[in-house]
């Protein structure tokens, strides 16, 4: 008897329909084919490991199964649960009445439990756009998928349920969420405040202005000044994610395996931090068997890169094309994978080896050129993509002893939330720009013109600091964003004058 199941595999971090073709006649081999992984191979031990375990047998029968399309490679055990139901139904030991109105994916434990998967989320979006009635996944991944309307969710622990439910000896019930009050309602809280940070108001400002246009910034100082301690304060600040947002970031992390058991949405931006040893595929994506990287995993939300001159220089060099065009292409022989990689970079390091060049207490034990190498590890061409570039002076004694906290993440919040609010109007009709870290030279001479009195003090800057050429934009750019937090129609002098503040490695004699 022939009989056919649905499930799906995830391609990039959507998900493509697969049929599983169950044919079975009077033998007694078992002949799975479709370019099915070793896991999914090994699924035959499993399955009749979980059916003795429910009192039933494993059909003594020729069967033949074929997972279509047949040139796509599937990978994972998430294949058990289909493939062990579309057996059961071509021996008639089930209904086949629901089998096509649903789709069941869940790997099998040798006592027949239900482990959970990569991908729900991709998986029931899927599951909907084909117009199937119900997903029947692992009870861990239920609130995950659950997220998606008009469709309904099964949460199942073990295959006696699924068995049961087919041949209608049990009714499973859809999971309920109500996604949007829980959503809302978590983007609220963070463990990192910036009302902990005692001082560094200008350093403060600059990660303002940073997350108020979008920028990338990296910051030059001493050890123990504070630079990661306010770099991971940075998505308190940040404005809350839009449910489109949330849902393209959670469908990441689905794919990844990154999402934590019974989850939903994600509700905070990430923030995503490596080590300086990550290899290249764990930073971009990749590997034998595509899966996002970090650049990915922080989309919509926070890079850090701690101590940036310590990562290796190819490393960093892949960083270039997903900074400038916001998604990482992976390409295999036989297919191509696309990832969203839209992030802030915001990084640290220090300002020589010693990490006390420019300190206002202790002494550089650096040579000039020992600077300058340091800091030439990180190259042009990257710090080219780095619109703010601020230097961290160590918080004084005084400071640290206050008993006075500081500005608390909410006031900071609402004011970057009013300068985005800014950028969504001008940019409207402009698709794919959303912030001012992302306008073109065009737009830039549109809405980035500053007066009369700001372009002679530009130029005297460009002049008098040697500023690069590249640092131009930057600073355009950067004004066009303080602009913004003063509601100010024109770019004038005093956002200039600020944006050029924050050019600190474009000045020629800096670093000797």
């Amino acid at each position: 008897m022939l009989i056919k199941t649905f499930g799906a595999a995830v391609q990039g971090i959507d998900a493509l329909l697969i049929t599983i073709e169950v044919n079975s006649t009077r033998g007694c081999m078992f002949y799975l084919v479709g370019l099915p992984d070793s896991a999914i191979k090994e699924s035959h031990q499993r399955i009749i490991s979980a059916l003795q375990v429910c009192g039933l047998k494993m059909p003594t029968a020729n069967i033949v199964i074929n997972m279509a399309p047949a040139d796509i490679r599937k990978e994972g055990a998430a294949y058990d649960l289909p493939l062990a139901i579309g057996i059961l139904a071509s021996n008639d030991m089930l209904l086949p009445d629901k089998l096509t109105t649903h789709l069941i994916m869940g790997e099998l434990s040798l006592d027949g439990s239900i482990h959970p998967i990569k991908g729900a989320l991709p998986i029931a979006i899927k599951a909907r756009e084909l117009g199937f009635e119900g997903l029947i996944i692992p009870k861990e991944n239920a609130r995950e998928a659950a997220v998606v309307n008009n469709l309904n969710v099964y949460g199942v622990s073990h295959i006696s349920e699924v068995i049961d439910f087919f041949n209608d000896k049990q009714k499973l019930e859809p999971v309920e969420l109500n996604t949007r009050d829980e959503f809302y309602k978590s983007q609220e809280t963070f463990d990192f405040d910036f009302s902990d940070v005692k001082g560094q108001e200008s350093v403060k400002r600059a990660l303002e202005v940073a997350a108020s246009g979008g920028h990338n910034i990296i910051m030059i100082g001493a050890p123990g000044s504070g630079k990661s301690m306010m770099a991971k304060r940075l998505p308190s600040i940040l404005p809350p994610l839009s449910l489109p947002e949330s849902l393209e970031t959670t469908k990441i992390h689905s794919v990844s395996g990154q999402l934590h058991r019974n989850s939903s949405l994600i509700s905070k931006r990430p923030f995503r931090d490596p080590h300086h040893t990550i290899s290249q595929v764990a930073l971009v994506g990749g590997g034998s068997f595509p899966q996002p990287g970090e650049v990915s995993l922080a989309h919509n939300g926070v890079l850090f890169l701690d101590e940036l001159p310590e990562f290796n220089r190819p490393v960093l060099e892949v960083l270039r094309q997903p900074l400038e065009d916001r998604r990482i292409t992976i390409s295999r022989v036989k297919y191509t994978v696309n990832y969203p990689a839209s992030f802030m970079m915001v990084a640290s390091m220090n300002p020589c080896p010693c990490g006390y060049y420019n300190h206002p207490t202790r002494n550089c034990v650096c040579s000039p050129g020992q600077v300058q190498k340091y800091l030439n590890r990180v190259s042009g061409p990257l710090m080219d993509r780095i619109d703010i570039q601020i230097e961290i002076v160590p918080v004084p004694f005084e400071k640290m002893a206050e008993q006075k906290a500081g500005e608390p993440s909410t006031n900071i919040r609402q004011r970057v939330i009013n300068a985005r609010h800014i950028q969504e109007e001008r940019f409207k009709d402009h698709p794919g720009i959303h912030c001012n870290a992302q306008m073109t030279s065009k737009l830039l001479n549109q809405y980035a013109q500053p007066d009369e009195n700001g372009l002679k003090l530009l130029k005297n800057a460009m002049e008098r600091l040697n500023l690069s050429a590249r640092a131009y934009d930057r600073i355009l750019k950067v004004a066009r964003t303080i602009a913004d937090l003063e509601d100010c129609q024109q770019v004038q002098s005093m956002h200039i004058g600020e944006a050029i503040n924050y050019r600190s490695l474009d000045r020629d004699s800096w670093a000797g």
